[in-house]
């Protein structure tokens, strides 16, 4: 037995569908039954589709050959439909394929009157039937030539598959109509689901039939009227696809459409579902689609004034946390700074008091450090007198070969000393320093008349040798 993945491989084959999940639903509704998917597929077994319809609505097929039942136009009470893969709602029957959509050849009739074709034959005809389109297309006579004013075949920014196809269908729509009728989004209907969500809006879905004879006069006049596409525009996020393409027809599909043309009001609801508010079927005149969107939308009203109050009040409380955890991060960014602005004071004042510390242990060890040095000079020019003192002896009496001294201080003080005539020069700075007089030790000793100098080169002289005897008087000239 062929398994589900040769199954799903075969049925693309042959319908030329890329959509995965569409083809898995096809089968699914089918009983994986491959033969009776590929024939409903083709359009040669009418009752097969019919059959996989929960409700007792007419096949796709008997709706585009105006064989659609009565012409329906009640408002429908809000029904919750599901949401697959891409879109909502389950896929009750095939629809068409990818060769269908991009070169219109009668393989479906062909397919039809054969019933199952081969799956060789099949698959040459889905290449032929691209190769052809590509060909048209590249000609600039294909339904993708002068797309969005001359669209190159690869773009520049992907979209995905049910954004692509919104596109296809508002390019041709303004092609086939002009640009007078209602703003259809570009994107999926999921996507669109949610920007009616967003903006507070109901969702005006457009299901177009480009087969069935009514579609072309209800674009025209109804669609294409000022009054409706300028209420639709300001009232309501407006969504079209074609039943050819596959998100069209999988709309069509879980709105149970009937007859075409269809429109029909959504609004999305909890859980991914949507909620069909209004179902509109068959021709109608822009007064009679202005009055049933008036009603719903009135009908509405109540539903998305509280949805858009919610969400203000759910914008506000937003926006009141975030401003109320804006205050509290900057009160608390407030409070660190201060409290570093704490901890850097208090550990200035502790550097400062430190350093201060410091310079007063310095200070008070360099006057201890001095004053021990004075101490220690103190004392050794006390023992350096002592010494010199002793060393001098006692003073001589008076005598011939005794010298009379006078010497006098910078500060006016007078001392005088007998010498020996024998004592050299060297005796009297020795004297001198004994005195302890001077605060200095670089000093000389200097006569007046006439001015001599007894310095170093001169301390060995005697007194006799000096000419300093019998007397003399001398003063003392600091260095």
């Amino acid at each position: 037995m062929v398994d589900v993945a040769d199954k799903l491989a075969y049925f693309q084959a042959i319908t030329g569908l890329e959509d995965l999940d569409l083809c898995t639903e096809i089968l699914q509704a089918h009983g994986w039954d491959l033969e009776l998917a590929i024939a409903a597929f083709t359009g040669g077994n009418e009752s097969a589709g019919a059959a996989s319809v929960s409700t007792g609505t007419a096949a796709l097929t008997a709706t585009d050959t105006g064989t659609a039942p009565a012409e329906s136009s009640n408002s429908a009470p809000p029904e919750v439909l599901e949401r697959s893969d891409s879109a909502v709602g389950p896929v009750a029957a095939a629809g068409p394929g990818l060769a269908w959509k991009l070169v219109t050849l009668p393989i479906s009739v062909i397919s039809g009157g054969l019933g199952l074709v081969s799956g060789a034959v099949g698959l040459g005809l889905w290449v032929a039937g691209g190769i052809l389109s590509y060909s048209l297309g590249m000609v600039g006579i294909g339904p993708s030539a002068g797309r969005n004013g001359g669209e190159s075949s690869s773009r520049l920014v992907s979209v995905s598959a049910s954004a692509r196809e919104a596109m296809d269908f508002v390019a041709a729509f303004e092609r086939e109509y002009g640009s007078r009728g209602p703003s259809f989004v570009t994107e999926g209907f999921m996507d669109a689901l949610q920007r009616s969500r967003n903006s507070f809006k109901l969702l005006f879905v457009y299901l177009h039939s480009p087969d069935h004879s009514d579609s072309p006069g209800f674009c025209e006049r109804t669609l294409c009227s000022e009054v409706l596409s300028e209420f639709i525009n300001q009232n309501f996020v407006a969504w079209g696809g074609s039943i050819r393409a596959s998100e069209g027809f999988k709309m069509s599909n879980s709105l149970k459409a009937s007859r075409y043309p269809f429109c029909a009001v959504v609004m999305p609801a909890t859980n991914q579902r949507i909620a069909l508010l209004q179902q509109i079927e068959g021709p109608k005149s822009p007064e009679e689609m202005l009055t049933l969107l008036q009603r719903v939308l009135e009908e509405s009203a109540p539903v998305l004034t509280a949805a858009r109050i919610e969400a203000e009040e759910r914008i506000s409380n937003t926006r009141l946390r975030e401003e109320q955890d804006a205050a509290y991060r900057a009160a608390l960014e407030a409070d660190q700074a201060r409290e570093r602005q704490r901890k850097e004071e208090e550990e200035r004042v502790e550097r400062e008091a430190a350093e201060a510390e410091r310079k007063r242990k310095e200070e008070e060890e360099a006057r201890e450090r001095a004053a021990q040095e004075a101490a220690e000079r103190e004392a050794a020019r006390a023992r350096m007198r002592e010494e010199k003192t002793l060393a001098l002896g006692a003073e001589p009496e008076k005598g011939a070969d005794v010298t009379q001294v006078l010497v006098r201080f910078p500060t006016g003080e007078r001392r005088d000393r007998r010498f020996r005539s024998s004592t050299t020069i060297q005796s009297l700075y020795d004297y001198v320093d004994s005195l302890g007089c001077l605060q200095v030790e670089d000093y000389s000793l200097v006569s007046n008349f006439p001015r001599t100098v007894y310095g170093e080169e001169k301390r060995s002289l005697t007194f006799k040798e000096a000419g300093l005897h019998p007397q003399a008087s001398l003063f003392v000239e600091l260095n």
